[in-house]
């Protein structure tokens, strides 16, 4: 037997093997659902949608500050990184 043909037996061995082997599972699949009798459809039961309600929230109007508030926090800020020059 040359290589050739040994090859291509083995092929079709192969071939027919995979065959029988789905052809088993097949069947055995068909002989689990015969067993488990008529299938029962269960109903779908759907929920229901809650809507969220929107809340409605009032606007601040935001405030503008003095002349005199302003100075106030510029001086906070510039005494306040006037303590950090030696921490650097």
């Amino acid at each position: 037997m040359s290589h050739s043909s040994m090859l291509k037996a083995r092929r079709q061995h192969q071939k027919t093997r995979r065959l029988l082997e789905v052809a088993a599972k097949q069947a055995k699949r068909l002989a689990k659902l015969a067993l488990a009798g008529p299938a029962v459809k269960k109903e779908k039961v759907k929920k229901e949608k809650v809507k969220k309600e929107k809340i409605k929230t009032e606007k601040v109007k935001k405030v503008k500050l003095t002349n005199e508030a302003l100075g106030r926090q510029d001086a906070k800020k510039s005494s306040a990184g006037a303590g950090k020059k030696g921490a650097s």
